[in-house]
């Protein structure tokens, strides 16, 4: 296990991501297996947990998924088998038989598909399979759980004895009820059942008539219930018949312990490996919840979290169909600790707490919410010190509370450490406070250790800026409405936009202004500059997503361009063959018809049969020599493409006869017969001449200032009203 304290897990809360993981296990051991869940410090422990998982994972996925792994839990019958001359009840023997089985079952099909899953395989190969146990158990106890009458000889005695002494017994019920019954002795409900037995209704008056035990009598008095004297002495023998199949199941129980108690090191591991599949079980569909996957692992000490998200915020806002948005951070051994700054509730907690509960959900063997291109390191421990925590019981402020802790982490802090600070140095007077912070945070720096912090304190931001290894970081706000982006920039300090909020909040200018001069010139020039950087990356942010959404729109299209393109020469080739092919045949048709003609005017039938066979000759050595399969598929091809054309020359003539129809219903223009010095203007002008001549289809109308010769269909009568 990691050197990690109970504190650190209650500050990323762990514990509500194994009680959601513990909801999907389907037995109580594999709940309790969940709830001592600790994050491990080996690599290989870790490995071999994450793939454990991601192989159960793949079975959801896959047409071999595994088997049902449901049992119930044998911890006392176990302990019970540890205790000599003692012995297990048929239900007890029917848990362990079920639990048998059901470890066989998933032990073969492990060696089945063990190409699927060979670490667990491998896991399972370790455990004998025998069906051993199971036999035996249900060779003695049937599927309801009774003891079978051939479990033994002297017990398949008994019971047919016992079954005799039955038939007997409602034999002699049977004839003493015929009896009483036409005797008149008994009650018009005739017979009942006490103590288990059959009784007789007996009237009162008549009870002394009947030969029997009395066992009881009615409410009123009116009734008595009495068993035959025959059947009682029947019962005497049933009881002692009872008794010796009661010691016989004895017998037989404890032979049957004493059997199954050689196994009990096998069975305690088919219980310890069920627990453990369900323990995989539930690890595996928190993770088709969360959508985890596993990481890439390195031993470089090199973090990289591509689109991670906050486990418990997913979950929370999956079941509020609200939206969550992930974070990409990365950490190596250059860039080791990251200090994120910036205006409150803008992300930055969420963002350290995201870090932070990923890697200890990694390291307790959990598939984890992020991207495929994600890698992820180890850390021996991880230190966190996150919210208010001040101490009641302790009498501690939250500032002396936060100096014990950092005077923990001060012990602790290796160069194989993680540690994660929410609001650093606050709690005290702000420069005492950030000055004091600045020296822990050199000292951390210093043992090369990984970590992230948020802060508002201005000179950790200049030490970031300042030391080699460490960055600056901010979450991004939109710089008109300083609303939160949620999303996170490294490589530059966060302003907290305090006058800005202020002055979105209604806070009077001049207040504000006042508020500035109080502070050293420096600071505000500083703050300043960080708000006036973060809202040009904002714009640049902004810009960079636009450009990128055109790149990708102009991709799609030039994709969708290149595929028309494509079809369109692919068409053009299938019509040109076609055309070719058409061509060809009409080729030999003209070459037929003149062969035919030939024969027409000189009759000779021998030259017009050698003609026609070197043609066949000439056709037959330009085709390619074809299978069956090609033949059927070119002539397929042929066919579809034939049709094709039909279907669009169909079309084409349609718009040629709907065209032909229209024109034919325009009504013909009637030419007048125009005569020399009538008035007339040209179709589409305004002007009025005079017709001088007409000459050859033409005329030569007069204008007054000039003259035109114009066709007369052209011409248009004008009636000169006087």
């Amino acid at each position: 296990m990691t050197n990690i304290s109970q504190k650190t897990l209650d500050d990323l809360e762990f514990d509500v991501v194994k009680l959601q993981v513990e909801a999907y296990c389907i037995t109580s051991l594999g709940k309790s297996k969940i709830n001592k869940l600790k994050p491990l410090s080996n690599k290989n422990d870790i490995t071999e947990a994450l793939i454990l998982v991601n192989e159960f994972l793949s079975s959801f996925e896959n047409e071999n998924r595994i088997p049902n792994h449901g049992f119930e839990d044998i911890t006392d019958e176990l302990k019970l088998l540890c205790i000599e001359n003692n012995f297990l009840e048929n239900e007890q023997f029917r848990k362990i038989a079920s639990l048998s089985i059901a470890s066989n079952i998933l032990l073969k099909f492990f060696q089945k598909f063990k190409e699927y899953y060979p670490t667990i395989f491998k896991i399972s190969n370790n455990i004998e399979k025998t069906n051993l146990i199971s036999s035996e158990i249900n060779s003695i106890i049937d599927k309801y759980g009774e003891i079978r009458n051939d479990a033994s000889d002297s017990l398949y005695s008994i019971r047919k004895s016992i079954q005799s002494v039955r038939n007997k017994i409602n034999t002699s019920f049977n004839a003493a009820l015929s009896q009483y019954n036409s005797e008149e002795y008994l009650d018009e409900i005739r017979e009942t059942v006490m103590e288990n037995r059959r009784v007789l209704a007996v009237k009162a008056m008549y009870r002394r008539k009947v030969k029997g035990s009395i066992l009881g009598a009615s409410k009123t008095g009116s009734i008595v219930y009495i068993e035959p004297e025959t059947t009682h002495k029947y019962h005497r023998d049933l009881n002692n018949l009872e008794f010796d199949e009661s010691e016989e199941i004895k017998k037989i129980l404890i032979r049957l312990t004493n059997y199954v108690r050689d196994f009990k090191p096998l069975i305690t591991k088919y219980q310890d490996y069920l627990t453990l599949m369900d323990f995989l079980y539930a690890k595996a569909k928190y993770a088709k919840e969360i959508n985890g996957i596993l990481p890439n692992l390195n031993n470089n000490q090199e973090m990289f979290l591509k689109d991670a998200y906050h486990p418990l915020l997913l979950v929370a806002n999956n079941q509020e169909n609200k939206k969550t948005f992930p974070q990409n951070i990365s950490m190596n051994v250059e860039s080791r600790i990251i200090v994120i700054s910036g205006p409150n509730a803008g992300g930055k907690s969420i963002t350290l707490k995201t870090v932070g509960l990923i890697q200890l959900m990694m390291q307790s063997g959990l598939l984890v919410p992020i991207n495929q291109q994600s890698k992820m390191c180890f850390f021996q421990n991880i230190l966190s010190d996150i919210g208010d925590n001040q101490s009641i019981e302790n009498h501690l402020s939250t500032y002396s509370y936060r100096l014990n802790q950092m005077n923990y982490f001060l012990k602790k802090c290796t160069n194989n450490t993680l540690f994660l600070i929410d609001e650093f140095g606050t709690g005290s007077d702000p420069e005492l406070g950030g000055a004091l912070a600045e020296t822990f945070l050199e000292v951390f720096y210093k043992r090369g250790a990984f970590g992230i912090i948020t802060t508002h304190y201005s000179n950790l931001k200049l030490l970031a800026n300042e030391l080699p290894y460490i960055q600056n970081a901010n979450m991004l706000f939109d710089e008109k409405t300083l609303l939160p982006i949620y999303k996170l920039v490294i490589g530059q300090a966060g302003s907290s936009f305090t006058f800005e909020v202020a002055q979105k909040n209604g806070i009077p200018y001049n207040l504000i202004n006042r508020s500035k001069k109080k502070i050293e010139r420096g600071k505000i020039r500083f703050e300043k500059t960080i708000a006036k950087l973060q809202k040009e990356r904002s714009k640049l942010e902004k810009t960079e997503r636009a450009l990128k959404k055109n790149e990708v729109k102009k991709e799609l299209e030039a994709e969708k361009l290149a595929s028309l393109k494509q079809k369109a020469q692919k068409k053009l080739l299938n019509y040109q063959e076609l055309y070719d092919s058409n061509q060809r045949l009409i080729y030999l048709g003209k070459k037929i018809r003149d062969l035919g003609d030939n024969f027409l005017n000189n009759g000779r039938k021998r030259e017009l049969l050698s003609e026609l066979f070197k043609l066949v000759q000439i056709e037959n050595s330009k085709k390619e020599k074809l299978s069956n399969k090609q033949k059927i598929d070119k002539l397929t091809k042929q066919n579809r493409l034939q049709k094709e054309v039909e279907k669009k020359l169909v079309k084409i003539r349609k718009r040629k006869k709907e065209a032909k129809v229209k024109e034919d219903h325009i009504p013909q223009k009637t030419i007048h017969n125009f005569k020399i010095g009538e008035s007339v203007r040209m179709d589409g002008g305004k002007a009025i001449g005079t017709i001088d001549k007409i000459e050859k289809g033409k005329a030569i109308i007069n204008y007054g200032l000039f003259t035109t010769n114009v066709s007369l269909e052209r011409l248009e009568f004008v009636q000169i009203k006087k």
